[in-house]
């Protein structure tokens, strides 16, 4: 395998997959490398306890995000309902002083075989299914190599592909029905 650029990444996820995320975390950051996992639940720091949605995001960002360059929002069975999942891709999309914007990718749980249906709506606003959109979206990876191109190639789209952001939509203000 050719050499791996470690790249620190954001996991966004909705917490009924924790099972699964944990698995993805373990195998491919923890055993192969491939990126260094910043995630909520999965770096011990603690939930964010608040309801004001901006603070939320300052604090994901400061938190979580300061120090990432990519996004991987793992896609289960309800994860395109989750309202933090919405606010996490509305913060990853932000360029400010603070927070450098990150790539995005989505990539389904080995059991979520459909898509675009399952996809958040704030990702579906990025995403094109010709590949021409700022975020891509990908079948859970069967290699360390295959996970580190996918994240090589979302992290490089930050600059070849900013003009194509969409990031206008109004915060989910409540988990939906799933």
């Amino acid at each position: 395998m050719a050499s791996i650029i470690t790249r620190k990444c954001f996991v966004s996820y909705h917490h009924d997959d924790q099972k699964y995320v944990d698995e993805f975390v373990n195998t491919f950051d923890e055993k192969k490398g491939v990126f260094i996992a910043r995630a909520l639940g999965v770096m011990d720091q603690g939930v964010i306890d608040s309801t004001d949605a901006e603070y939320i995001m300052r604090r994901i960002r400061e938190k979580y995000l300061t120090d990432s360059t990519v996004t991987i929002v793992l896609i289960g069975k309800c994860t395109w309902a989750r309202r933090y999942v919405d606010w996490e891709i509305a913060s990853t999309l932000r360029n400010d002083a603070n927070n450098k914007r990150s790539g995005l990718v989505a990539i389904n749980l080995p059991y979520v075989n459909d898509i675009p249906t399952t996809l958040p709506p704030r990702f579906k606003d990025n995403w094109k299914l010709d590949g021409s959109g700022y975020a891509k979206w990908y079948k859970y990876p069967t290699s360390a190599s295959g996970l580190a191109d996918i994240i090589e190639e979302a992290y490089r789209a930050r600059e070849t592909k900013a003009d194509r952001i969409g990031n206008t939509r109004a915060l989910a203000g409540s988990n939906k029905d799933c």
